[in-house]
């Protein structure tokens, strides 16, 4: 079975493609001065992207993993979260509080998807 790697760099691919499931790495905003909503934001158009260039979109999303700095901002990342995902497609989910790579970052998000069907 082939492996396609997106956007691989020296120390680690965007996204992995191993048969019909797509991985992301943990992705993080561009403009880590936005608060909360406006980093979920540039995190899930990002997402997006991978997903399409992986063959795949969001409503194929199988698990995510949401990392925030500051718990309290559960609900305003979910503001944003249940905006973007896609109705009655919600994927398997956990999220926590936890100190990310550069203080500047207030979420990052990992995510697992199935290939869209040839049908």
């Amino acid at each position: 079975m082939t492996i396609k790697r997106i956007e691989a760099g020296p120390r680690m691919s965007q996204a992995v493609v191993h048969g019909d499931t797509v991985y992301l790495a943990g992705v993080v905003a561009d403009d880590p001065k936005q608060d909360v909503q406006g980093q979920t934001r540039q995190i899930l158009a990002k997402i997006d992207k991978l997903l399409a260039a992986a063959g795949t979109d969001k409503s194929k999303v199988l698990s995510a993993n949401i990392w925030l700095t500051d718990i309290s901002t559960w609900a305003k990342m979910n503001e944003v979260w249940d905006a973007w995902v896609s109705p009655g497609n919600t994927p398997a989910r956990a999220t926590v509080e936890a100190k990310l790579a550069a203080p500047a970052y207030k979420v990052e998000i990992m995510v697992q998807a199935a290939k869209l069907s040839a049908n």
